[in-house]
């Protein structure tokens, strides 16, 4: 009886053990999904392996990402473009944008950029994204000049001095990658100041800074530093890593800049892409100049000359200047003897797209087999089957003004490296003949 007694409540007891052992493992499953990194949370959101399928002869079909690619560029033009026409006021703007850019990137090296929120680390990510971020910007910029300057240990040092070409300027920023001490931002401010105020009346002055740290240990005023700024008319912006910082917020409100805070890897990314081409220009800052330019012309390979860029002689190659007849080794760049500015003529074309711009494409659908709607067949750019029934790659955009219609690739490729709509250019072609 005792026995029996004993065993009910015991195994009563037991199942309620398990039952609350089951809550526990619940609530821990709960805990772990909500304590999930960024990156973390990106792979179970996405979840790809539902969205895997079989062709006919039962071999898993490659992921189709091209949709999902398409509609986060169209997000990034159509922002872009709705910023332009609400900076100039109408629908298609006309605006005048810097063409020729002195940008300083400023980045965080201090002890807050070697957390882990960033796999593998802040810097290791700020790193890879500059570095795609160099290359872009001079693609996007050809005319323009960029430097790195690090800041920590309450230091501010310059990686590299403004140049024209990437390949130096991430060779400097991968051989500095080490984290130490705090960030001083005044003292990266003053830094560049000095510079960019040497630098000719007619390139527009900017600061990207890439901050990680929540602090700023300043040797002074720093509101006096922002106020020196802002009267040299230089454009600053931040991009945050970490939290909103009023500092932060503040210079980029005074001198014009933009102030964003990343969320995670590719937010960081494309936060920073949208640095890449040139802003509008500052009413009061863009002052019309007429710039003397030099076209050099490339040296034969068999002659040997002192380059003056190094100082030292080299067997070939390099340009020579038209006005002092030194030689240099990269286009563009100005003469370090006369101080010509020295660029190749497709550098200016290149350039020439930031002023009229392509119109963002209408996106349409493919008309359903039954419907008497006409409906492209072929892809006008790459000549490719629209025609793609039962898949999301059906979809295809049309211009505004010649009425084609494009494929997902041919618009992206259009807008990005092309500038140019091919059925515009034909229909013009055939007008002009």
């Amino acid at each position: 009886m005792s026995g029996n007694g004993v065993g009910g409540p015991g195994g009563r007891r037991d199942a309620g053990a398990r039952g609350g052992d089951d809550e526990e493992e619940d609530e821990e499953e709960g805990l772990e999904g909500e304590g999930l990194a960024a990156w973390e949370r990106a792979y179970a959101d996405e979840r790809s392996w539902e969205s895997l399928q079989e062709d006919e002869s039962g071999l898993l079909r490659p992921i189709d990402t091209k949709t999902f690619q398409h509609a986060q560029y169209r997000r990034r033009l159509l922002l872009r473009t709705a910023a332009a026409a609400g900076d100039s006021g109408s629908a298609a703007p006309r605006i005048q944008r810097g063409l020729i850019r002195y940008l300083y990137v400023v980045i965080d090296f201090s002890r807050a950029a070697s957390e882990t929120d960033y796999r593998p680390s802040r810097m290791a990510v700020v790193a890879k994204c500059v570095e795609g971020f160099v290359r872009e910007f001079f693609d996007q910029n050809p005319l323009s000049h960029i430097g790195l300057v690090a800041i920590k240990d309450g230091i501010a040092h310059r990686l590299t001095e403004l140049g024209g070409s990437p390949e130096s300027q991430i060779r400097a920023l991968m051989g500095k990658l080490e984290c130490s001490g705090d960030p001083s931002l005044q003292n990266a401010l003053d830094l560049v100041h000095g510079f960019l105020t040497q630098v000719p009346s007619y390139g527009h002055r900017e600061i990207l800074i890439l901050y990680s740290a929540l602090t700023t240990c300043d040797p002074g005023n720093i509101m006096e530093t922002i106020e020196n700024c802002k009267k040299a008319k230089i454009r600053c912006s931040v991009v945050g890593l970490s939290a909103e910082i009023y500092i932060c917020k503040h210079l980029c409100a005074e001198t014009g800049g933009s102030y964003t805070v990343a969320l995670d890897e590719a937010h960081f990314k494309e936060l920073l892409q949208e640095h890449a081409p040139p802003s509008p220009a500052i009413a009061e800052y863009a002052v019309a100049n007429l710039i003397k330019m030099g076209f050099p012309q490339r040296g034969a390979e068999t002659i040997i000359a002192i380059c003056s860029c190094h100082k030292e002689p080299k067997v070939g190659g390099g340009y020579t200047c038209p006005q002092c007849f030194a030689r240099v080794c990269e286009l563009p760049t100005e003469c370090n003897i006369c101080g010509l500015t020295l660029v190749s003529s497709p550098h200016l074309a290149r350039s020439y797209h930031h002023l009229f711009p392509v119109l963002p494409f209408n996106e349409a659908s493919v008309a359903p087999l039954n419907s008497y709607q006409k409906s492209p067949r072929t892809c006008f750019g790459c000549q490719q089957d629209l025609l793609n029934y039962g898949s999301k790659s059906s979809l295809h955009v049309s211009c505004p003004k010649c009425n084609q219609y494009f494929c997902l690739d041919c618009d992206i490729y259009i807008h990005e490296s092309l500038h140019n709509c091919p059925g515009c250019e034909s229909r013009r072609e055939s007008i002009l003949s």
